[in-house]
């Protein structure tokens, strides 16, 4: 099967301040915070970012689009996220880069086992971090030309997109008797609360996972999410 890509000769060629540049990114993941930030990360790079927040969408997305590049969520709501980069790993057109990244991790075994070429660790808002786990991993031809210095600085998502996060949550915890769902809540709360520096949650959800990880009752330790989950909701955000 012929793999060439028709459309390379057009790619933009990269440049030392937009190293990313001509390269498509995309970012599967159910946060929107941490998504926000990869959408900023992306913007200051010059590549361009398409996003999935499921394996289903992420498997139709790919049906259409060859993205060069693919961040991987390890938990998805509807599976494991390193399924999705086995698959990747072994598909006749390969993306160029394949990366997963986490809240957790212990996660980053687990990426490199089924093939990941690296793995990202939330939260991702280093300028530098983010262009240097893509860069090194890209081919020759698809680097920037001449010396680049490393960026400086981080990006701040937006806090609307927080407080989406926190909805999605509210609407997984109607369901708390659901021990998936539960287990569910703890992946992603865990590295959103990192993300956003909630010490607050990120304690809540810690002793939740704790309970979950011996397998004892947790519902105290859901409540207490559940009622932090409120709060947030209830703050008014200037916009």
């Amino acid at each position: 099967m012929d793999t060439t890509d028709p459309f390379k000769p057009t790619y933009p060629a990269p440049t030392p301040l937009r190293p990313l540049l001509g390269l498509t990114v995309l970012v599967i993941e159910d946060s929107r915070y941490a998504c926000e930030a990869m959408r900023l990360l992306c913007l200051r790079s010059g590549a361009r970012i398409r996003r999935a927040d499921t394996m289903r969408a992420a498997r139709r997305h790919l049906q259409v689009y060859r993205p060069s590049v693919v961040i991987v969520d390890l938990g998805l709501p509807d599976g494991n996220g390193a399924d999705l980069i086995h698959e990747l790993v072994g598909a006749a057109q390969r993306p160029d880069v394949i990366l997963g990244i986490s809240g957790d991790a212990d996660s980053e075994r687990r990426a490199l086992d089924v093939g990941a070429d690296g793995f990202m660790e939330k939260p991702v808002v280093s300028l530098a971090q983010f262009q240097e786990s893509i860069l090194t991993h890209l081919p020759d031809d698809r680097q920037p030309l001449g010396p680049r210095a490393l960026p400086e600085g981080e990006v701040e998502p937006d806090p609307i997109a927080y407080r989406d996060d926190m909805v999605h949550v509210a609407d997984v915890l109607e369901d708390a008797q659901d021990t998936r769902a539960l287990d569910y809540v703890v992946q992603f709360l865990g590295g959103v609360a990192r993300s956003a520096q909630d010490t607050e949650l990120l304690r809540a959800t810690d002793a939740l996972a704790a309970k979950r990880a011996r397998g004892d009752a947790a519902a105290s330790e859901t409540a207490v999410i559940a009622g932090l989950v409120q709060e947030r909701l209830a703050e008014k955000i200037a916009i």
